[in-house]
């Protein structure tokens, strides 16, 4: 008898240490499976505002500033806050990247068709990761053409080109990327005319593609009776010294009465240490049948066809996640488009900016 009341007395412990056992066992895997789903979330983004200041031109209410996007404010003025939200699963995720700011309107500048309060809507998109080699993307995401982007975190230089502003910020619609190979990736894509990024009032569409090549990109964009071909590329020349390179032909509508642009744009980068860069962007751009890009000559001759050479200096020295850029910018233009204090137009115009970006 008393064998038997130790026996059961031992399975009884057994049996309550194997509950305990599964009990926490089941338990550490519910909070493995809940950071693991909360390791997909992510939460990022970036806060910046400048100082501009003309150095051969007014800078009250006549403030003149180059013909590219952003940055174009006197004095102390605001850049955007950039909040991103995404989720990135096995097979699928998406990305909700929304803007508030300037800068931030300047990059959905065709925005709100739809609502009548406006729109902070820069990015919108999900996306599928239907095998190893072929990812589906489908909503609003930023344009694949330039070597630029709206976001002045992943710019070297805070004003922006004549290039990159005269180009699509952004696409709605269906696009396809593959991996061909480690070094070769294509894209295609259809979507909405461009700018038309909430919805499709024309019931036309683009089309887009991209041959990659090891960071080279040759970009093609269809749009109506439009059309615009890009390269964007660099090469790490030494351990501390890149080269960043574009370049773009755009064809206009003769029809709609929008006139073509070229252009290409060199982008020097040194590295002195580890928190400071310093680099150049050279940058020549042509447009023709008056474009509208680098500004309207007096001139009663003028045929619309004109160029501007643009040099940005930008120094960038990081604390932390903070990014401080001090930039000189020289603009100047074949035509007399700019206006000096005293109202007298002239060909260039000379710019200071001083930037604080933030990222998070």
């Amino acid at each position: 008898m008393n064998t038997i009341t130790k026996t059961n007395f031992v399975k009884n412990i057994l049996l309550l240490a194997f509950m305990l056992f599964a009990t926490v066992s089941t338990f550490a895997q519910e909070e493995e499976t809940e950071e693991e789903a909360k390791s997909k979330f992510t939460f990022s983004g970036s806060v910046d505002a400048y100082y501009r200041a003309n150095l051969n031109a007014g800078n009250g209410t006549d403030a003149q500033a180059p013909g590219s996007s952003f940055a174009n404010l006197p004095g102390f003025a605001l850049g955007m806050a950039n909040v991103i939200a995404g989720y990135e699963g096995e097979k699928v995720g998406f990305v909700a990247d929304l803007v508030f700011g300037p800068r931030g309107t300047d990059a959905i500048f065709a925005s709100p068709m739809y609502s009548a309060t406006g729109d902070i809507v820069n990015q919108l998109y999900v996306y599928w990761n239907v095998s190893p080699s072929v990812k589906l993307t489908f909503g609003n995401f930023n344009t694949f053409l330039g070597y630029e982007v709206i976001s002045p975190v992943a710019n070297f230089n805070y004003s922006t080109s004549y290039l990159f502003s005269y180009g699509p910020f952004s696409h709605t619609g269906l696009k396809a990327d593959f991996a061909l190979s480690d070094d070769f990736s294509l894209m295609l894509a259809v979507m909405n005319q461009t700018d038309l990024t909430e919805f499709n009032p024309t019931g036309q569409y683009a089309y887009g593609a991209q041959l990659g090549y090891s960071g080279q990109y040759l970009n093609l964009l269809v749009d109506n009776g439009s059309f615009e071909v890009d390269y964007t590329g660099g090469f790490d020349l030494s351990d501390s010294f890149f080269l960043g390179i574009n370049a773009a032909y755009f064809s206009g509508d003769e029809e709609d009465g929008i006139g073509n642009f070229a252009g290409v744009a060199l982008y020097p980068q040194l590295a002195t240490s580890d928190n400071f860069t310093i680099g150049l962007r050279g940058e020549y751009f042509a447009e023709t049948d008056g474009f509208g890009a680098i500004g309207t000559s007096p001139d009663p001759n003028f045929d619309g066809d004109q160029s501007v050479f643009a040099v940005t200096l930008t120094g960038s020295a990081t604390i932390g996640d903070l990014i401080i850029k001090p930039e000189l910018r020289l603009d100047s233009a074949s035509e007399d488009v700019f206006v000096n204090s005293d109202g007298e137009v002239m060909a260039g115009l000379s710019s200071f900016v001083l930037a604080a970006v933030y990222s998070f």
